[in-house]
């Protein structure tokens, strides 16, 4: 029925459910769960949960296990089981670092070894996906189908939890005059998983035949619109723009990716705990992410839309290259963009080039 959600509209459905705090169901060939975020779970769902499953678990990622001390028997992921005395402030002290100085003692924690971890990977990447803490509480149930048909829950099979090339469809382009580059093009990208709109901003009239000038710059509120001295994204966004106009044309590509791909208030937690001694890098690991979770694809399929298959790439990130030719687009030069540096980002640069490979 062509009414009926697909299977990618239940995924983007899925997310939206979990970010309100809703249960969505996860099942494999052998398994079933009911699945809930710890950073949206509340007292009385934890209840119900356990009325249904008598041995829930918390699904982590291995760099947060590695945090905690918990064995991730499962190497990527670690299963730990739910004490029958823990509460909800239990959970999301595991879930949550903010206070792991201030706490450290959460253990000893007993984790599981048996059995399979495909539907507890399943459950951190839809999470993940969701931008909430990577994190879920999982109640394996035979019920769970059932429950997801009388309750209206969100059903999905592990597999289509796994990232899949989002496809870009265009929604409207208009002229735009820009204070750094001129007369140029806004388009706008609208993804098929129904997610955020990503955008392409032509500057002058870029040959389709020649290498065009290029960028691919992830959005950044604090940066770009606050003049957060933590990074240098604004004064890149600024002279990525500047040296579009004094190249006489180019194309920016502003993707939708906050804080490497973790969102504006992941991006926070890890500021705060920046501020309690931990490097970029550190302070993505103890939230349970990796050093960057960003996709650069959506960049090549972007390019491909406008029309261009070869560029001169504005970066310091040999991982961009990478990823734009793995994607299909021919990188002739790799342009350095070496400007922002200031007291307060000092470190944080510093961290990129030895700890994520930016060439500054």
């Amino acid at each position: 029925m062509s009414l009926a959600p697909s299977p990618l509209e239940r995924l983007n459905r899925a997310r939206a459910d979990l970010r309100m705090g809703l249960p969505v169901v996860i099942c494999t060939a052998d398994t079933e769960a009911l699945v809930i975020a710890a950073e949206s779970l509340t007292e009385p769902r934890l209840a119900e949960l356990r009325a249904l499953c008598s041995r829930p678990v918390l699904a982590l990622t291995g760099h947060r296990a590695q945090t905690l001390k918990a064995r991730a028997y499962d190497g990527d992921v670690a299963r730990v089981i739910i004490p029958e005395t823990a509460g909800l402030s239990w959970i999301e002290a595991l879930a949550d670092p903010a206070d792991d100085l201030r706490m450290p003692m959460k253990g000893p924690l007993q984790t599981l070894r048996e059995g399979s971890a495909d539907l507890h990977r399943a459950a951190l990447r839809l999470v993940k996906s969701a931008q909430l803490l990577p994190a879920a509480l999982i109640a394996a149930t035979p019920q769970a189908t059932a429950l997801a048909d009388t309750h209206g829950l969100t059903r999905l099979d592990a597999t289509e939890t796994e990232t899949l090339e989002t496809r870009l469809a265009p929604v409207i382009a208009a002229r735009l005059p820009m204070r750094l580059a001129g007369m140029g093009r806004l388009h706008v990208f609208r993804p098929d998983d129904g997610g955020i709109e990503h955008y392409a901003i032509e500057v002058g009239q870029p040959d389709r035949h020649a290498p065009v000038l290029a960028r691919l710059h992830s959005a950044c509120f604090t940066g770009d619109v606050l003049g957060s001295l933590k990074c240098d994204c604004g004064p890149q966004l600024h002279a990525a723009l500047t040296a579009m106009h004094d190249a006489g044309s180019g194309v920016l590509l502003y993707l939708n990716q906050e804080g490497r791909g973790i969102g504006l208030a992941n991006k926070m937690r890890a500021y705060s705990l920046q501020d309690q001694g931990f490097d970029t890098v550190e302070a993505n690991h103890r939230l349970g992410f990796e050093d960057d979770e960003r996709d650069f694809r959506l960049g090549a399929e972007l390019l491909r839309r406008l029309g261009f298959d070869v560029v001169r790439l504005l970066t310091n990130n040999p991982a961009k290259v990478a990823m734009l030719e793995n994607g299909g687009i021919t990188v002739s030069e790799r342009v350095p963009l070496k400007v922002g540096l200031t007291d307060e980002n000092a470190a944080y640069l510093a961290t990129k080039a030895a700890k994520s490979g930016h060439l500054l």
